[in-house]
């Protein structure tokens, strides 16, 4: 008799039967087939995953044991062992590569990957460390931690001949936050919850600290505000604390505190988060997406300019702090850090500030920043069309008339200009020029010879290439973040923690350009094919042998 055709799809061909069903079309085809899963079996670990797998090549080229030396201090000598920081900074580099944003998750993917079980080190039948950890550990350890694990990445990507020195290139993207724009609430009554959270704080505390039922004392807990944060104690002369955001005490991410999102407001200028704060995540402020208005911060790169595009500084500030502002803190720190100075540093127009160019110029680094064209905002005729006498110390206008110096503004830094009136007004072309009856006037920076210099630069080849080099240099690796690492919006909630992660981010991204330097000849996309250089094989065979 001849058997019947099975037309089923090939997941129904790969299911297994029940042993009460009987087809007698599939008896022949499929003999009956018995699940030995829990049968133990006697194979090597090792021999389970491949000698060419990538997290082979990580494991034998980014040795990982410098971490217990930056975490030594933070952890105590007696009590239960915790958990090894090799393996939570392993975590969070399979966290980086596997493109996983949350912990459980990763957890979850570690304990079925056996790969990730042997990078880890963690044999078949062991448990691996409970998701919740990973944020006490993480809380633990600080941003400066992390930090410092950051500049050790530098230091093995330099140590390898990665990093160039002589060109700098910076820039800034948008990154939203972990809350939403209607999170947002007004500052007075953020403020009174979080004050009376902080007043009712010594009276919970000696109610939690009572004895209980079988006469011993419980333990004392942290009071906590409305908002989730941990709330202030009371002062000794019983006044009451100053509500702020618990990341305020703690900002040290750059010596100078002008980047502090609590700072008091400058003249009459009001930035939103003085009226309003989101409940959620009060260091995220507003900013405008092309989509409307979201919450975020801005994520700030400092990349060499050699081929290997190496991150030498990240950071990430709210998104109220312009993208300018943290341009000298970081050139400084590299510099410092790095042990060389750079002979050029290239940005966009953003960075074009005097204070930026004044300070890159007196130290001796050419600025390579597109200026402003203020002409092209008005309808009349722009500064550009005034000509500077610096021996009389005076502008001339199109026509040739002269416009003298009239006083010296010191506040804002500036000489201001100015022609006389009559001959301003009998002028056949003042309609182009000015609506103003008391003479037309233009302004002159303390620091215009600076500006002047910084224009001389746009129309040398060195600047052209610089810009030309910009647009591929740091801007790609933020799509690569955004795309691959989950950069478009931060996980983790609050100034220090969003800082945190944005630190590993840009350390994977070297991990990376250090794998691909030392033999490594594919990228690691997520999902991505994993396949070492043929000559490595031997290599990492050997290691792990």
């Amino acid at each position: 008799m001849k058997k019947a055709a099975y037309s089923g799809t090939a997941s129904d061909r790969l299911r297994v039967l029940p042993e009460s069903t009987h087809v007698p079309e599939l008896a022949d085809a499929w003999p009956a087939q018995t699940r030995r899963l829990d049968a133990p079996i006697a194979v090597s670990f090792e021999d389970l995953v491949p000698t060419d797998h990538f997290y082979r090549h990580l494991e034998a080229t980014l040795d990982l044991l410098f971490v217990r030396d930056l975490a030594r201090d933070v952890y105590a000598g007696r009590g239960r062992p915790s958990m090894d920081p090799v393996v939570f900074f392993k975590l969070q580099l399979v966290m980086f590569f596997e493109s996983i944003r949350s912990e459980r998750k990763l957890i979850e993917t570690a304990n079925l990957n056996l790969a990730h079980r042997w990078y880890l080190g963690y044999a078949l039948d062991e448990d691996l460390p409970d998701h919740s950890s990973l944020t006490r550990i993480r809380q633990r350890l600080g941003v400066d931690i992390f930090q410092r694990f950051f500049e050790q990445i530098v230091d093995l990507c330099q140590d390898t001949g990665l990093v160039w020195g002589h060109e700098l290139y910076f820039d800034a993207t948008k990154v939203h936050a972990d809350a939403a724009v209607d999170s947002l609430m007004p500052r007075f009554s953020y403020e009174a919850k979080a004050h009376a959270a902080a007043l009712f704080a010594g009276e919970t505390a000696d109610d939690e600290s009572g004895a209980t039922g079988d006469g011993r004392a419980s333990p004392k807990t942290s009071p906590r505000r409305p908002d989730g944060l941990l709330s202030f104690p009371a002062k000794d002369d019983g006044t009451a604390p100053v509500a702020t955001p618990a990341t305020a005490s703690r900002w040290k991410l750059l010596e100078e505190r002008r980047l502090d999102p609590h700072r008091p407001r400058v003249g009459s200028y009001r930035r939103t988060t003085d009226f309003r704060v989101s409940a959620t995540d009060p260091d995220a402020t507003p900013m405008q997406t092309g989509t409307g208005t979201a919450l975020g911060y801005h994520d700030h790169y400092a990349v060499d300019g050699g081929k290997h595009r190496i991150v030498l500084a990240a950071l990430v500030t709210p998104a109220e702090v312009m993208e300018n502002v943290p341009l000298r803190d970081l050139l400084w720190r590299v510099c410092f850090r790095r042990q060389f100075w750079p002979e050029q540093v290239t940005g966009d127009t953003t960075y074009g500030t005097t204070e930026n160019i004044v300070a890159l110029e007196d130290a001796g680094i050419r600025a390579f920043f597109p200026l402003p064209d203020f002409d092209q905002r008005t309808p009349f005729s722009g500064k550009s069309e005034f000509t500077y006498d610096a021996a009389a110390d005076a502008y001339r206008c199109p026509r040739g008339e002269l416009l003298p110096r009239r006083k010296t503004k010191y506040t804002e830094q500036e000489v201001v200009y100015r022609a006389n009136a009559a001959t301003c007004n009998a002028c056949p072309i003042k309609i182009a020029c000015t609506t103003s009856d008391h003479g037309r006037i233009v302004h002159r920076s303390f620091s215009a010879d600076y500006l002047d210099k910084v224009r001389g630069y746009h129309a040398t080849a060195a600047y052209q290439k610089a810009m030309r080099k910009r647009k591929v240099w740091v801007e790609p690796l933020f799509a690569e973040a955004k795309e691959w690492h989950g950069l478009r919006r931060f996980r983790l909630r609050s100034l220090e923690n969003v800082n945190i992660e944005g630190l590993l981010i840009a350390a994977g991204q070297n991990v990376k350009r250090f794998l691909a330097a030392t033999g490594w000849g594919r990228r690691h996309a997520p999902c991505g094919s994993l396949l070492a250089l043929p000559w490595e094989r031997g290599r990492l065979a050997a290691v792990s042998g």
